[in-house]
Parts: C-alpha cells; sequence; structure tokens
C-alpha cells in the first residue's frame, strides 16, 4: 500500500496484522508480568468500553437494518472509539488524573487484538457495517493477482 493505492494485498494485509500481533504480545506479556499489581475493575471498564461505545450500537443497528445501510454515524462511533489517537488520549489524561497503572494496557491489548486476531481496522463509510466481500474488490484482486503472476512490471513514474 502506498499514498497513491490505498488497499492491501494478503501478503501486506497479513503482514499488518503480524505487527500488530506482536504489539498484542509485548502489551500482553507486561499486562501478565504485572498481574498483581492490575486493578481489575479499571482493566474491565477500559477493555470494554470501546465496544460498548463503538461497536455494539453500530451492530445492533445493523442486525435491526438486516444487513443493509444504516446511520454513517454508527461507523464515526466505531472509528472514533478504535482509533489509536482517541485512546492515546484517553490513556493520557487518565495517567494525568489518576497516574499510571497496568491496567491502562487494557487498551492497546483490546485494539492491537481487534487488528492481529480478527483484521479489523477503521470502517469506511462505502463497505458494510460488518463485513461483506464487494464483487468489484473481490475482482480487483483477481486482476492484480494475475499481474503479479505474469511478470508484468509495474509502470515507472518520473
Amino acid at each position: 500500500m502506498d499514498h497513491a493505492n490505498r488497499f492491501e494485498t494478503r501478503t501486506t494485509y497479513g503482514l499488518l496484522r503480524l505487527e500488530y500481533g506482536v504489539a498484542l504480545v509485548v502489551c500482553s506479556v507486561l499486562f501478565l508480568l504485572h498481574l498483581s499489581e492490575v486493578r481489575w475493575w479499571p482493566a474491565v471498564l477500559l477493555f470494554v468500553y470501546i465496544d460498548l461505545i463503538g461497536y455494539i450500537p453500530g451492530a445492533i443497528a445493523y442486525r435491526r437494518a438486516r444487513g443493509g445501510d444504516i446511520s454513517k454515524v454508527y461507523y464515526v462511533l466505531y472509528n472514533t472509539m478504535h482509533s489509536m489517537v482517541t485512546n492515546a488520549v484517553v490513556v493520557g489524561v487518565w495517567a494525568l488524573i489518576a497516574g499510571f497503572e497496568w491496567a491502562l494496557l487494557a487498551v492497546p491489548i483490546h485494539l492491537c487484538g481487534d487488528r492481529a486476531l480478527f483484521g479489523n481496522f477503521l470502517k469506511p463509510f462505502a463497505v458494510r457495517f460488518e463485513p461483506v466481500r464487494l464483487p468489484a474488490f473481490e475482482e480487483f484482486e483477481r486482476r492484480l493477482a494475475e499481474r503479479d503472476r505474469s511478470g508484468m512490471r509495474q509502470p515507472e513514474h518520473v
């Protein structure tokens, strides 16, 4: 992927998930190493608030719409609550007010887990709230794979 071609091949998507997987392992190991110091109510709250606000309302609306279109508000909620930026602010404010604590690792564990384990990233408005393969994208991937197998060179830009 680059700034002119905003998509991932299966390989680059897998590598991106692997990077988040490494971050998930690092955060999880740190969490486990300090398990006796974790305050559980904050840890659980920090882990679940992301989906309570950002995913569950959209999932309910999507099921009620029987897979049809839902308000873009649900996409904005999802993307806001699953944003590393939003959650860095939450963790930063928490640390400023209450001080650093190991329970804060619940946030990157949640976000990295979503990306590494489930392959969930931010949601574009142009796709269904729940994953559904677009025929046009399947065709694009097929043609891209054919081009790659044929050894065709990419045009050079000056």
